[in-house]
Order: structure tokens, then sequence, then C-alpha cells
């Protein structure tokens, strides 16, 4: 009767024990694997609160940004990753209309030459709002005189005076001639239009010719005579070709009434010319008696241009 009361107890002992027993050597094992696989980065929130949680090294070594690049790289590869890769190589891009001309090679000299006009540019724009900031410190008249064209050589002027009397008796008309050039400083002579012999000028080109003449006429023998008339008087003309009534002239009248015994006629004006043509002085003497041209009587002229 003791047998079998004794296996019965030892029944009974085995059966609370070898559960715990297994149990046990299961939590073991579940314990162990853990450790040798770690805890995934992206377990989220509610999961880590129902596992086990981890120490502070080993989470310090889930966190490391240099250990987690080296797993990255280190990780297995499956060759999944690779036909993800290559899949959309095989593609064909579908444009709108026919394909274009190939673009222009950009090379470094190009970039180079576009990068300096960029900075000329750059550099012109800045230098012209600075003088447009700063007005000129120069006066106006500087200014103007710095903006007029330059003066150009006067190619045809002359300047001479008649070398002795000229005679001119009544109801008369007188070509002078027999003029010189003057020696004192002043006087010009440039160009060769001018002939000092007959006193005429010859334009060697066509244009625009300013001429004038001062006539000294001395009527001391009208004078003496008691001859003096209200009608009577002298002319002086500039005339082309000798022809004073056909082509213009320019042409003074003076009367005789002065109480002086020389005074003088002054003729001023413009002539256009053609080539060739030329000019001289004429005094018509409209007095009842001879006057005298007096030599220092000056004739002048100059183009002035075409």
């Amino acid at each position: 009767a003791t047998m079998p009361g004794w296996w019965l107890l030892l029944a009974l002992l085995c059966h609370q024990l070898c559960p715990r027993g297994v149990a046990a050597a299961r939590r073991d094992r579940d314990r162990r694997g853990r450790k040798e696989q770690p805890e995934p980065l992206n377990t989220s929130l509610a999961n880590s609160e129902e596992q086990p949680k981890v120490g502070l090294a080993s989470y310090a070594q889930l966190t490391d940004p240099r250990r987690t690049w080296i797993s990255f790289v280190h990780r297995p590869d499956d060759g999944s990753s690779s036909k993800r890769r290559c899949k959309g190589k095989d593609k064909k891009l579908v444009g709108f209309g026919p394909p274009g001309a190939p673009g222009a090679e950009v090379t470094r000299e190009v970039l180079l030459q576009e990068f300096k006009e960029i900075l000329k540019e750059a550099m012109e724009h800045r230098a012209s709002l600075a003088v447009s900031a700063q007005p000129s410190q120069l006066p106006p008249l500087l200014l103007s005189l710095e903006e007029a064209p330059s003066q150009r050589r006067v190619q045809e002027a002359f300047h001479c005076k008649l070398k002795g009397q000229v005679p001119v008796d009544k109801k008369t008309l007188v070509e002078l001639q027999n003029f010189q050039s003057p020696v004192a400083k002043g006087a010009f002579l440039r160009g060769s239009g001018l002939n000092l012999a007959t006193g005429r000028f010859t334009a060697p080109m066509g244009g625009i010719y300013q001429f004038s003449a001062n006539i000294h006429i001395d009527h001391s023998e009208l004078k003496s005579k008691a001859q003096l008339r209200a009608r009577d008087s002298v002319r002086v003309l500039i005339c082309i070709e000798s022809l004073c009534h056909r082509h213009t002239s320019l042409e003074v009248i003076a009367g005789l009434e002065s109480n002086s015994k020389i005074f003088t006629v002054y003729v001023h004006g413009l002539l256009q010319l053609q080539a060739g043509q030329y000019t001289s002085i004429f005094v018509d003497n409209g007095a009842g008696a001879a006057v005298t041209v007096q030599p220092g009587s000056d004739f002048m002229g100059m183009l002035l241009g075409a």
C-alpha cells in the first residue's frame, strides 16, 4: 500500500514541475534569439511598448549614423534592387513632334567669352550711371568748344592793295589793275586764283565767294572847277567776267557832295562763281570831271564753301 502511494506522489510532482521547466526553457531560447537579431529601426512606438526595453548601449549603437550607413552598404543583395534599377532602361521616351537638331556644343572658350561680354556690359552700365550722377565740371563754353567740329583750312583767300593812282575820266568805266600783296604782317595770299597784274581773281572751283573793296577817290579837280552838281556820283562795282549788267554784281553808288578832298567807297557782298569765272573791280565816274583812285585801295576775297 505504501508503494502505490509513493508513485502517485511522484506523478503529481512531475506534473507540476515539467510544464514550468519547459516554459522556462522556451523563454530562455527566445531571449537568446532576440539578443542575436537586433530590433528593426522602423519599429513603431506601439510595438516598442510591447517588446522588452533595450539598454542605453544598444540604443546608441542603433542611432549611430556611421554604423547605420555601414549596415546599409553591407546589407545582403538578393538581386531585386538591380532588377528594379534596370527595369526602366528599355523604355523609350515618347516626344511631341519630330526630333530637333542637336544643340551646339558648349565649350570652355564659349562660356569664357559669354562671361567676358556680360562683365563688359556691367562695367559700361556702371560707368554710365557714374557719369550721369556726376555732372561735368567744365563750363558750358568749354563744353561747346569741345563738341564743335575742327575748323577746316581756307583754300582760297587774298588781300591786295593798288600800287599807284588810276585816273578815271568823266563818264568813263575803268577796271582797276596793277595790285600788290602787302608786305606788312597780317596780309595774306592763299591759293592761286589771284592775278595781281590784272587785278582779277579766277575761281579755281565752283562755290560761294565773299568779296570786299575799299576804294579811295580824290575828287579835288571836280571841286576846283566848281562844276559839282547834285546828280554827280561815282559807282564802284565788283563784276563777274567784266559783264556788270549781265551777271549779278556788287555795287555801291556814292555822291560827290563831300567837303573832304578824298573819300572812300566800301563794297562788300557774296557771289556764286563757277570754276574758271573771274571777278574784278570797276569804277564808273558819272560826274562832269575826272576823279582819281588813290593807291592803297584794298581788294579782298575768300572762298566760303561749295
